[in-house]
């Protein structure tokens, strides 16, 4: 599927050298995709598309945690 090479297709992506609004669209892009493949994991249960969303929420959090900056 599309969505799917889409998928292994950002997380292969080097996040190295983002501007700001990169990292926000980078960030948006991968809710986008979680969300994407979740609505096909509830129908067919596969695990292999969960393991997909872990691997895209995991790179989503260290994107946003390089957003917000270290806490003062």
């Amino acid at each position: 599927m599309e969505l799917i090479q889409d998928a292994l297709e950002f997380e292969n992506r080097k996040m190295s050298n983002m501007s700001t609004s990169d990292r926000v669209a980078a960030s948006r892009e991968a809710k986008s995709l979680i969300l994407s493949i979740n609505e096909i994991y509830k129908k067919t249960r596969d695990a292999d598309l969960m393991d997909l969303m872990k691997r895209l929420t995991a790179k989503k959090r260290k994107i946003e945690k390089r957003l917000k900056g270290l806490p003062v």
